[in-house]
């Protein structure tokens, strides 16, 4: 985990770390350094200071150490010289690479699933939202005991009352107590699950938006806009964890608008399967609002990712209405008149854009705003009215 210290003046002294990633057939230069801008934002997010990224070109990762040997000795070089404690790596890395790496890099070694893990460790605020992140780092940690505890060695057994018998190693024991709380856990969220159940039967027949999409893109201001309520919003990766449905009317017509979880690349498994109940509020809406972050060079591999965790999730099949939000921040790049190389993504006008995502997405309704400055606000107020009341009218449709 992410560690802060605290030096005599009792302020906190970010911990320094560097970031490893590889470029493969399946990811090249550009996407690799994207990925690593983005585990660099959740580690600064984790509360740590990038100090150097590090890159390998390799057909695949290396089954033992992820990265060649040669790299180990450079990284092995650098932390050395610059007293770097942590290392994070931009996959989640096997129970022998973990060790391996510990073992040559002698430093502490940490994953993205790992950092993500606490990441939502921190940000947990309820006790539902604190069980469902216990229960993903135990299943986690529990193929790791061997990389984790240094005491697999000892025996528990040999002559006393209640210690008769062929002993149990550590390990054995330390797995034992893992999977007992892993189903004490699951039964935990399984009582939640089912109150949670019951309160949205409760809700009666109101329509239900979701707001969804990548981290970090606007979803909890959005919301605070549109409901006119006080959510937890920061530009930080997973501002807010925990669920919030509100009800809001729009000209006298009701509906319950739902904030959700953000989502994001290599999102842990483990994560996805705890975090079953709050999921259930995106697959039971009747509309789904995709917020994008327009300013993002990348977003059109955000909206990706969102739809493929739809997906995963099952609620691909939802009808979707796009809000590309953060227009106050969209910058683009004049091309020079001379330039005769073909036009990319940083070129184009916001207006370009728009006319862009009409032309090949027409059968997608979408609003252009901006939440924080409330850009197309009423528009999209106007256009979510007029959703619901056909949805009433059993009209609406994709």
């Amino acid at each position: 985990m992410i560690e802060k210290k605290k030096n005599s003046h009792i302020q906190e002294e970010s911990e320094k770390v560097i970031l490893v990633g590889i470029i493969t057939p399946a990811q090249n230069e550009t996407k690799v350094a994207e990925y690593l801008d983005e585990l660099a934002f959740l580690a600064e997010t984790a509360g740590a200071i990038t100090c150097k990224k590090f890159t390998q070109r390799l057909e695949h990762a290396h089954a033992r150490t992820y990265i060649g040997s040669g790299k180990i000795e450079e990284i092995k070089a650098y932390i050395e010289a610059q007293e770097i404690k942590t290392v994070i790596f931009d996959d989640e890395l096997s129970p022998s690479q973990l060790r391996n790496l510990e073992k040559n890099l002698d430093c502490k070694i940490i994953d993205r699933t790992n950092l993500i893990l606490d990441i939502f460790a921190r940000r947990a605020k309820t006790a539902y939202a604190k069980t469902q992140v216990e229960l993903a780092q135990y299943q986690y940690m529990l193929p790791r005991l061997t990389r984790l505890w240094t005491h697999l060695e000892r025996q528990r057994g040999g002559k006393g009352i209640g210690m008769n018998g062929p002993g149990e190693t550590q390990l054995e024991t330390d797995r034992r107590i893992i999977l007992e709380k892993i189903a004490r856990l699951k039964e935990q969220l399984k009582k939640i699950d089912r109150q949670m159940s019951a309160q949205r039967s409760n809700r009666g027949s109101l329509v239900r938006l979701a707001l969804v999409g990548y981290t970090n893109v606007g979803k909890s201001t959005l919301m605070n806009t549109m409901a006119k309520t006080e959510v937890f919003a920061e530009n930080k990766l997973f501002a807010t964890l925990d669920t919030t449905v509100r009800k809001v009317v729009i000209e006298n017509l009701p509906f319950l608008l739902t904030d959700t979880v953000g989502f994001i690349r290599k999102l842990p498994h483990q994560l996805v399967e705890s975090f079953k109940s709050t999921l259930d509020e995106v697959r039971e809406a009747d509309v789904l609002l995709h917020v994008v972050d327009i300013a993002h060079p990348n977003f059109e591999d955000h909206i990706q990712v969102v739809q493929k965790t739809l997906q995963e999730i099952g609620a691909g099949d939802k009808p979707i209405f796009m809000v590309f939000n953060k227009i106050d921040a969209y910058t683009y790049t004049p091309k020079d008149e001379y330039d005769l190389t073909e036009k990319t993504r940083a070129n184009y006008t916001l207006d370009e854009l728009k006319d862009e995502w009409t032309a090949q997405n027409k059968d997608m309704p979408a609003i252009f705003i901006s939440a924080k400055n409330k850009t197309n606000i009423n528009k999209l107020r106007t256009d979510v009215y007029t959703m619901i009341a056909e949805i009433h009218a059993g009209r609406w449709s994709l």
